[in-house]
């Protein structure tokens, strides 16, 4: 929270704001953002005292439908409102909504009598990673990248077709096209434009390898703020796009032909005056306190993997040969390893997690990626494994990543390590959510059953 000046300074903005609306927001369990507009009274007795968010939004799926096989949120408790505290850093304002003032929220709950953070939101969940990094005496510095396809389609003309057949933007398969670029010059001028405005500054951003595929890279920053900056900027990128009739997904892998959409997170770790990663003397001028990070993500990452492949689709990507690393692999300024080293600067040495997928919530990719990486130094891992080369070469024997979401879910419902960092009421709610997940694909009728069944049995 910003200090008292600070504070009194957002509210005095609030206050001499046109109008009388402010837009709040939370994220939910699978990183969308569910929110609403406060009248600005509204909004002044929340500063103080919070206000009630129902807890259906921690208790239902993405598409509305509640869970049958939840504890701490669903029926059984009639689903009443929790407490939500407006976090004042998150001030900004909607340049495509009439410059309204925002702010992102996160639930609280009383504990003997106390007032603590909600276990099983995700903003609160990296805010809990992120002490316990305080206390090891390092701030994790993250930037994350998007991959995304955009389609000419609103959400209107998509269930018209039956939600088939999408029609991309563009054609071909044209990475970092000029070209293709200027197909839709305004699209990405209001995106590199107003998502500066909006407080989610834009590094790059270009095609990518497929039809009507992006690629974002946000600006590095604090862990928190790159999380709020990662969830604006996939809801922004929507709100921007629909303006222009294109309807951006960042589903994993919308089609078999085509690369899937990855969420890759940055990391590095300061003191607040430098990247501690950073070591001329290292290998590859990687510290110590870098070579534990990184045996500790090499380790345990896997046991976290629910929370950065967390759909059925996301397994979908996960395809060996395509460009989605499917092992647990390390290698320098390598693509094709799960942690990429990049080794530069002593301002740009840093590790790229490249397993998360563009469908990530990114509180809960970011907490398992710094998570894994602190357990490392934690324990004062040694980095062992060594890197691969090339096309994974000296991943031979490497096991490779589970191929469904059950698989991992139980993994990480088991896991001591989870439960550790993230808390059992964390633990055993998201992996009741990604259970729920995947019964509902059980139940499902799909295209390719119809298409391999339907007429030949």
């Amino acid at each position: 929270m910003p200090s008292l000046s600070s504070a009194a300074k957002v509210v005095a903005a609030v206050r001499n704001s046109p109008g009388n609306r402010v837009k709040v927001a939370v994220a939910d369990i699978d990183g969308v953002l569910r929110g609403k507009y406060l009248h600005k009274d509204k909004f002044f007795s929340a500063v103080d005292g919070g206000f009630g968010f129902c807890d259906v939004v921690l208790g239902w799926d993405m598409n509305d439908v509640t869970y049958d096989n939840t504890t701490l949120t669903g029926w059984h408790r009639g689903f009443p409102d929790v407490l939500t505290r407006i976090d004042l850093g998150t001030h900004r304002n909607v340049p495509w909504d009439d410059g309204v003032p925002f702010f992102l929220g996160e639930f609280v709950t009383r504990k003997n009598g106390r007032e603590v953070p909600h276990p099983i939101c995700p903003r609160q969940l990296l805010k809990r990673v992120l002490k316990r990094a305080e206390k090891l005496g390092v701030a994790p510095m993250c930037g994350m990248e998007f991959e995304w396809f955009n389609f000419a389609e609103t959400p209107q003309s998509w269930h018209e077709k039956g939600c088939v057949r999408p029609t991309t933007v563009t054609p071909g398969m044209f990475g970092y096209s000029l070209l293709r670029m200027n197909e839709n010059r305004d699209f990405f001028k209001a995106m590199m434009a107003e998502m500066g405005d909006f407080g989610v500054p834009i590094e790059g951003l270009h095609t990518e390898t497929g039809p009507g595929v992006y690629e974002a890279a946000i600006q590095f920053s604090e862990a928190l703020e790159q999380a709020d900056r990662a969830v604006l900027f996939k809801t922004g990128v929507k709100e921007i796009g629909a303006r222009f009739a294109i309807m951006p997904s960042f589903m994993a892998k919308w089609n078999q032909a085509y690369p899937g959409c990855s969420g890759h997170v940055h990391t590095s770790l300061s003191d607040g005056k430098k990247n501690l990663f950073y070591d001329a003397k290292g290998r590859h001028s990687m510290s110590k306190l870098f070579e534990s990070f990184l045996a500790g993500q090499v380790a345990g990452l896997m046991e976290f993997a629910p929370m950065f492949w967390p759909t059925i689709n996301s397994y979908k990507r996960l395809v060996d040969g395509f460009w989605a690393p499917v092992k647990p692999t390390w290698g320098v300024d390598n693509r094709t390893a799960s942690f990429r080293v990049i080794s530069g600067s002593p301002k740009s040495t840093r590790l790229e997690t490249r397993c998360p997928g563009a469908d990530v919530n990114p509180y809960l990719a970011m907490a398992a990626v710094i998570a894994a990486g602190l357990d490392g130094v934690e324990r004062k891992m040694k980095l062992t494994a060594k890197p691969i080369h090339g096309t994974n070469q000296g991943a031979e024997n490497v096991p490779r990543a589970p191929r469904t979401l059950i698989e991992t879910t139980r993994i990480f419902k088991q896991s001591d390590r989870a439960r550790d960092w993230f808390g059992d009421d964390f633990v055993d709610h998201f992996a009741a959510t990604r259970d729920w997940e995947w019964r509902q694909w059980l139940d499902a009728v799909t295209d390719w059953e119809l298409k391999r069944y339907f007429e030949i049995i």
